[in-house]
């Protein structure tokens, strides 16, 4: 048997202000994790860019073969160590798999990566700015009903 998704609107204004709460407190957590998102991503889009920029600065004439270069085995850690080839790359493609590419498909690799990255980027700003936009609106009718409750509970206790 099949589900289906089905949206239902529902008025902010026949909502209680305890509703209000829930929806906005619901809409503050999904905009923060929203935005921690957004930060990944971003921050993986330049880590590609410095590797896209690394790849097409280097190369068979960037490297001599007896030059010694630091090889890092930790984000801390490195070595000495020597090229065997420098026409060649070795490319983290994901989940801890590594391909040898040249350094002309490594290229195009990250150029790839740095596109999709940056769709994506500006698909979750869209829906961040939505998400926002919606919490203000949740946190004005809330401010409205509470001033409205307020208002009626100064006028029930003049009377």
């Amino acid at each position: 048997m099949a589900t289906r998704n089905q949206q239902e609107t529902v008025s902010l204004d026949s909502l209680s202000p305890q509703q209000l709460s829930a929806v906005k407190k619901q809409l503050d957590e999904e905009v923060e994790h929203l935005s921690a998102s957004y930060t990944q991503l971003a921050a993986a889009q330049a880590k590609f860019k410095e590797c896209l920029r690394v790849v097409k600065t280097s190369g068979p004439a960037s490297f001599d073969d007896k030059k010694d270069i630091l090889v890092p085995l930790t984000n801390s850690l490195y070595v000495k160590g020597k090229l065997s080839k420098p026409d060649r790359v070795i490319v983290d493609v994901g989940t801890g798999f590594f391909v040898e590419k040249d350094t002309k498909s490594a290229a195009e690799f990250y150029e790839a990566k740095i596109s999709e990255l940056a769709a994506n980027i500006k698909d979750l700003e869209g829906i961040v700015q939505s998400k926002t936009n919606s919490l203000r609106v949740v946190e004005e009718v809330l401010r409205q009903k509470v001033l409205t409750a307020g208002g009626q509970q100064a006028q029930a206790q003049a009377a």
